[in-house]
């Protein structure tokens, strides 16, 4: 996959995809990152990339130009174009990997009161972070770029996939590490036990729990087994 952030503010993105997991998957060649700084496509003084909005308004706008510049450049028949806006749709994990079936993404940073709407004629898809206000496009973008990364052949196990947050439509079950015990602070009998039947069951519970009490939403549209369906009433039970 090959993903082009369009900002101007590349030093942010360059920042974080210089680390970790991002950094050694572009390094093996398994994901294709370029950071395409808006400044340099302006024709104006200064490398002027916005100005003040027709019809008033407060707050500066970013220019149609340079962005179209930027698109007419790098737009192939296989690209996919993300403006992250709070008018878009939620992103999801299943969102996550419909774009990561993609080959190319180009994602549009906009900054201050947003970019001039002529650009909505080149955006192929609306996607927000959530319902609240960001200064820009680049922390959604880098969220896009760090959940697509990780689903991405070849950069995590299969397993890791497996077992995280709503992958299964539940959350994750917690999970310890060593010492077994610190000041007090233990971890659960059942993990240390060696038996792996009674730990994938209690796994199993706690996910269903967890999803329960912090995320009962997802539970509405998830098919449960009848095992679940067992659990899940015992946990109820044991709420009331």
């Amino acid at each position: 996959m090959k993903i082009d952030v369009v900002t101007i503010f590349p030093n942010l993105i360059d920042s974080y995809v210089g680390e970790s997991i991002i950094k050694r998957a572009m390094s093996d060649g398994k994901i294709e990152i370029n950071v395409i700084n808006l400044r340099h496509y302006t024709d104006l003084k200064h490398h002027q990339v916005d100005d003040t909005v027709y019809g008033g308004g407060a707050g500066m706008l970013l220019m149609f130009p340079p962005f179209h510049r930027v698109l007419k450049e790098r737009m192939k028949e296989n690209t996919k174009v993300i403006l992250p806006s709070p008018k878009g749709k939620k992103l999801t994990q299943e969102k996550l990997k419909e774009l990561a079936s993609e080959e190319h993404l180009i994602v549009l940073c906009g900054h201050y009161e947003g970019i001039d709407a002529r650009i909505e004629h080149f955006v192929d898809e609306e996607i927000s972070v959530g319902d609240y206000i960001l200064t820009g496009g680049e922390l959604p973008a880098l969220i896009l770029i760090d959940g697509l990364t990780r689903l991405t052949e070849g950069v995590l196990s299969e397993k890791s996939h497996e077992e995280e947050s709503f992958t299964e439509g539940l959350l994750e079950y917690p999970q310890y590490t060593k010492p077994q015990e610190y000041e007090g602070f233990t971890v659960p009998e059942v993990l240390v036990s060696g038996n792996h039947e009674k730990i994938s069951k209690w796994r199993k519970y706690i996910a269903l729990k967890e999803t329960y009490l912090k995320r009962p939403d997802l539970l509405k549209t998830k098919d449960l087994t009848l095992e679940e369906k067992e659990l899940l009433e015992i946990i109820k039970k044991e709420k009331d």
